[in-house]
């Protein structure tokens, strides 16, 4: 599924290894959020990777890891100790992404979006939480030096406004997660595809999406952001890409392969190479499991917490405890869960 681990990746995931909950937890946040990093091919400082560790081990909080990258880079000497050119750049975004998905609010429109770009990118890019207004085109290295049509300036927020509001007032309900996953896919790639900021679009959509899909109860598999975010922005590409000429269409399995990694127990082989147009495409089919998205993110829960009580599902998924008891019932009967060891000492296990 992923490349090899960087260093600052095998240093984290020691602490993911560990039982301690709330260690884990904090070192899958870092992960996601210097990983993602990659999107636009910038690296970390040992000096963020050390901070991070100080946060993971609770020796500063968020606001003081926020405030201890600020003031190395404040010092000149520190931007020329034989860090990446870019590091100042990727230690900030990531230390921010950090705090924004420690965070359990999230609104899901227009004002949050923004609000996020101009959280991560304020001071970095003067255009932070501005929505563009000029057009413009990249060059991409998967297409030949060809590019995406992105959506004109002029169109920016009634294009947003109207994909939000078609998102929010669709019904997963009953869907298979394969039928989910292409549909949260297409919502993803198009909501990328209106670039609504010059600057640091990928890297917004992604916060957003992660907020996005934890509203649906699933913490998100952070090994796959942290070894795949080129990957994660390439299949983006692809996803929006067109030419008529070459018989190349817009195909977004390769972002649906990233989301089944991303929020399920597959291992899809998520490799650069095979986003580029001129790839033979292997014939591996997407998976085709028969839960729902709501049946996967409960399998999640249950796979990190055997003797979760339905309450605290309920409270990590926002839904009543009523509403999980059905659920789970279901799917009980459905032969995807079994309760072993009674009621009060028991336990979940996955079929």
């Amino acid at each position: 599924m992923s490349q090899k681990k960087e260093n600052w990746n095998l240093e984290l995931s020691e602490y993911i290894k560990q039982e301690e909950p709330n260690k884990k937890e904090k070192a899958k946040i870092w992960e996601t959020a210097i990983g993602l990093q990659d999107v636009d091919r910038l690296k970390p400082s040992k000096y963020l990777i050390d901070t991070a560790k100080e946060h993971i081990e609770g020796n500063i909080n968020i606001d003081q890891a926020i405030k201890k990258i600020d003031e190395y880079y404040k010092a000149s000497d520190n931007r020329k100790s034989g860090e990446n050119e870019n590091s100042e750049e990727a230690d900030k975004v990531a230390v921010r992404i950090t705090e924004i998905l420690s965070e359990t609010g999230f609104n899901f429109n227009i004002f949050e979006l923004i609000n996020i770009h101009l959280r991560l990118f304020k001071g970095i890019y003067k255009e932070a939480g501005k929505i563009r207004d000029y057009n413009f085109t990249k060059k991409e290295w998967i297409l030949n030096n060809d590019t995406v049509t992105y959506s004109s300036y002029e169109t920016i927020r009634d294009t947003l406004e109207y994909d939000l509001s078609q998102e929010i007032n669709f019904s997963y309900k009953d869907l298979s997660l394969e039928e989910s996953i292409k549909h949260i896919a297409r919502f993803i790639s198009n909501l990328w595809q209106v670039h609504p900021f010059c600057e640091g679009n990928t890297r917004t959509t992604a916060v957003f999406m992660i907020k996005y899909l934890r509203t649906f109860g699933f913490n998100i598999n952070d090994n796959v952001f942290a070894e795949n975010s080129w990957y994660f922005r390439n299949s983006l590409v692809r996803a929006n890409y067109k030419n008529f000429e070459k018989n190349i269409f817009e195909d977004t399995s390769y972002l649906e392969k990233f989301l089944f990694n991303l929020l399920s127990d597959t291992n899809y082989e998520l490799k650069n190479r095979y986003t580029h147009i001129d790839y033979k495409k292997k014939d591996d089919s997407i998976s085709n499991k028969k839960y729902t998205l709501e049946e996967q993110a409960i399998i999640n829960i249950i796979k990190d917490n055997q003797s979760i009580k339905q309450e605290d599902i309920a409270k990590v998924m926002n839904k009543s405890v009523r509403n999980i008891k059905y659920i789970m019932k279901d799917m009980q009967e459905k032969g995807i869960i079994e309760r072993v060891k009674g009621k009060r000492n028991g336990k979940w296990i996955v079929l």
